[in-house]
């Protein structure tokens, strides 16, 4: 039986129907590991970014709706029932005007400033010096990198001033004068941390509420500003409900919507030509097997008049085509968990991390076309047989 069937066999054929299955197995797996490899860069733990994943919000600012940019009640909770949208904290802002100046006559600094609130759960600096409370003497400030680095290598150059380093500002206290109906009131502060989160100079909402009720002078409590934390800042729907709603934020931080609207259509690209190449090479592979039946046709049939059952014969050749398909799979896997490694040591040096073995959806898909195949295989080969009353 081997004889007639290698002699029948097409090797031309089989040639085309390996490499046509080959080509469209790599393509949905590379598909699918794809996939699996970007949902890893944008929600594990290792590529979660801090400072990217919290988004500033404010209105656009435009000729039409100039002097009125606080956002109202309605559209913060509009915000908060977003998908896209994991939690959302208010950017109090202080109702009083307020400077920051230095006691040391070294360090002649000063500065009108305004203050900002915001949940704790909100900051990047961990410091046990992070409250307040009435009758404290220092009011902790959050200062963002911004500020010291416009101060080292701008205002400090052009007024003859040390620079100062992030330990060193910890160690300074200022004073802090708010303007007030009955006259400037002095208080102390000191910087505790620097963030890159949110630009403004943070204080704690216990002190900022507490300033506010005693020394606020100005009637809108609406804010302006909200932050938001978000799984992905660069989802294009996250983008497009800000552009719907006239709102902006960071661009840097929303900037990979585009590319990561290139990388689906790829990806969905990858996944479509690879199921029109799978459904070629098991038509081809249909059409071999038939074939390569049906031109030991008089063959087979003598081996049944001599005693061999169909169902024999239909093992026999079930066992001598399924196999190169597992042998196809098993191939394609290892060449794309080969990449896989590649990529994931390529990754790593540009602080990107994605698990360097193949994803469980990879081998499942694997799985599911070996099943596919197999079907395929016994199905002709059962139908060729009972159609030619073997």
């Amino acid at each position: 039986m081997k004889k007639i069937i290698k002699t029948a066999s097409g090797r031309l054929r089989l040639i085309l129907a390996i490499i046509g299955l080959s080509v469209a197995l790599l393509l949905i797996l590379s598909a699918v590991q794809l996939q699996a490899n970007y949902n890893d860069l944008l929600h594990s733990k290792s590529n979660q970014d801090s400072i990217a994943n919290f988004l500033v919000i404010n209105k656009q600012l435009t000729n039409a709706n100039y002097g009125n940019t606080t956002l109202p009640t309605t559209a913060i909770d509009d915000l908060k029932k977003q998908p896209f949208v994991d939690a959302v904290g208010i950017l109090t802002p202080s109702r009083f005007k307020a400077s920051i100046e230095s006691f040391s006559s070294q360090f002649p600094f000063y500065t009108d400033i305004s203050f900002e609130s915001v949940p704790a759960a909100f900051i990047d600096v961990d410091s046990t010096q992070w409250q307040w409370q009435p009758g404290n003497d220092i009011v902790p400030m959050i200062a963002p990198n911004l500020f010291l680095d416009f101060y080292n290598f701008q205002f400090s150059l052009s007024q003859n001033l040390p620079q100062l380093t992030q330990e060193i500002v910890k160690m300074i206290i200022f004073k802090v004068n708010i303007q007030t109906p009955n006259g400037v009131v002095s208080l102390k502060g000191k910087v505790v941390g620097f963030s890159d989160r949110i630009t403004s100079l943070l204080v704690p909402e216990s002190f900022m509420e507490w300033a506010n009720n005693h020394y606020g002078t100005l009637n809108n409590a609406q804010p302006s500003r909200v932050v938001i934390r978000t799984k992905d800042p660069g989802n294009p729907a996250l983008v497009q409900y800000l552009k719907d709603h006239q709102l902006t934020t960071d661009a840097d931080k929303t900037r990979f919507s585009k590319y990561r609207q290139i990388v689906n259509v790829v990806v969905q690209i990858s996944g479509v030509t690879g199921g029109i190449l799978l459904l070629f090479a098991l038509l081809i592979f249909s059409l071999f097997i038939q074939l390569t039946i049906a031109s030991c046709k008089e063959e087979i049939q003598l081996l049944v008049t001599l005693g061999a059952a169909p169902k024999q014969l239909r093992k026999f050749l079930m066992r001598r085509f399924f196999p190169p398909n597992v042998l196809i799979i098993i191939g394609t896997l290892i060449i794309v968990a080969i990449i896989q490694y590649l990529v994931a040591l390529r990754l790593q040096k540009l602080y990107m991390f994605i698990n360097p073995t193949l994803s469980i959806y990879t081998l499942a898909t694997a799985l599911l076309f070996l099943l596919i195949l197999w079907l395929v295989n016994y199905t002709t080969i059962q139908r060729y047989i009972q159609k030619e009353n073997l």
